[in-house]
């Protein structure tokens, strides 16, 4: 028996370093052209919300979408044109289309979503679908 202590010792400090990790509850992806949206999620008892700074962006330019429990994030910020008698010394702003999907981290209502844009930042509730939300049973005293 003493042959497996190193073994289960091991498998204890391995147990150990991955309990250190998160839960991927809010898994995102990062696909797209050369800059993505940073983003935050948030969850309350009724609602999660989805926060995106998109500087320099137009509305019109975004388009929002949801599939099961993905939602996305898609488009583009355009290059402003250059004036061919210009000299750039420094270029680190960047350009180009954009996709984000966001696994939510539970059911919500999508005919309830409402979705903002002011000042660069889209703000997106997604109200919790009624199951999601859970039930509280009560316990009865006999």
């Amino acid at each position: 028996m003493n042959a497996l202590t190193p073994w289960s010792s091991m498998r204890r400090e391995l147990e150990r370093l991955f309990e250190r990790f998160p839960d991927p509850i809010f898994e995102s992806s990062e696909v797209g052209g050369d800059w993505t949206p940073k983003i935050d999620v948030s969850e309350t008892k009724d609602a999660v919300m989805v926060k995106a700074e998109i500087p320099g962006v137009d509305a019109k330019d975004i388009s929002l979408s949801i599939h099961g429990e993905l939602l996305t994030l898609k488009g583009e910020k355009s290059q402003e044109k250059e004036d061919k008698d210009e000299r750039h010394h420094r270029v680190e702003r960047s350009y180009g289309a954009f996709l984000r999907t966001v696994r939510l981290p539970s059911a919500v209502d999508p005919t309830k979503i409402d979705a903002k844009f002011k000042n660069g930042v889209l703000t997106v509730t997604l109200p919790k679908s009624p199951a999601a939300k859970g039930t509280t049973i009560p316990i009865k005293v006999t």
